[in-house]
């Protein structure tokens, strides 16, 4: 629990993908949300932040290796020099949860601060990288300018297509379907390392060295019935973590990768649920989950 941040298969399946959060370029007609969410009346929308900050980013601009942008979607670690979030957080309900179609509206976030470098639309184009979303589009069809917000820039990582269109879509779609099913889920996704391998094979930048790409790609989950006081409910939470290199080369099923929050931890330098009480981060971060994945 540490405080300091340290840091082939066809592409058929583009098509039958097309709605999914973590594909990235889709560029045309934005389609419609398969089917209309019921809304559980005691989901709410909480802080994405709930949980912790796992780096103890702040909005100030003599950090930027660990600049906290703040938005309504969701919150993240941004490292103006590797063009990349460190970590994105965000916390998922049905009450964000609806049928607004994915808007393809990537673009650079006015957000971060003046002279700083904003990483475009079209960076990603040719380097045989995805914009691989943090937090997923899926995540965000509640209204158009939530699902607009997920695709600034800034909540995109260059993701091997292979992994991302398949591997971590399976991972999305699963924890959307435990929120339907009456679930809340805070998220943290991440990322370290150097060097990843997509369709143009192995390369450490893109984007004319101004944007890395990640070596391995994270998340953790922490999924509980809808409440209040969530912070104090993760003793009994089931607790998800997974660590997948950034290769095509990877297997579809998400759950060959499970690992502990501790794991995690220890690679990046977070402190992933910081929030939590020490007693409890030592005995849930511990764990593997085995649960089901599908």
């Amino acid at each position: 629990m540490k405080l300091t941040l340290t840091r082939t298969a066809s592409l058929a399946l583009l098509t039958l993908l097309a709605v999914s959060c973590s594909k990235d370029d889709q560029n045309g007609p934005a389609a419609p949300v398969a089917a209309e969410v019921t809304q559980d009346a005691t989901a709410t929308r909480d802080s994405h932040l709930a949980l912790g900050n796992p780096s103890g980013a702040t909005a100030n601009a003599a950090y930027p290796t660990n600049y906290l942008l703040s938005k309504t979607q969701y919150a993240a670690s941004y490292h103006r020099d590797r063009g990349i979030p460190n970590w994105v957080s965000w916390h998922t309900s049905t009450s964000w949860l609806g049928t607004t179609p994915r808007q393809n509206d990537f673009r650079s976030d006015p957000a971060l601060p003046s002279g700083w470098y904003r990483v475009g639309s079209t960076a990603y184009s040719g380097s045989g990288f995805d914009r691989g979303h943090n937090c997923p589009s899926a995540d965000r069809t509640a209204s158009v300018a939530d699902n607009s917000a997920t695709f600034y820039m800034t909540n995109m990582i260059p993701q091997a297509p292979y992994m991302n269109q398949q591997t971590w879509e399976n991972m999305e779609s699963y924890v959307r379907t435990l929120v339907r099913a009456g679930n809340e889920v805070y998220t943290i996704m991440g990322q370290y390392g150097t060097g990843g391998t997509g369709n143009n094979g192995y390369a450490t930048t893109i984007n004319s060295g101004r944007t890395a790409v990640p070596a391995r790609v994270w998340r953790v989950m922490v999924i509980m019935p809808n409440g209040s006081s969530d912070a104090s409910r993760v003793s009994t939470a089931r607790v998800i973590a997974v660590n997948v290199p950034n290769t095509n080369s990877v297997s579809t099923s998400w759950g060959t990768y499970r690992t502990s929050v501790n794991a995690i931890e220890a690679a990046t330098g977070l402190d992933l649920l910081s929030a939590v009480a020490s007693s409890v981060q030592s005995t849930v971060e511990a764990r593997v989950d085995n649960g089901p994945t599908n």
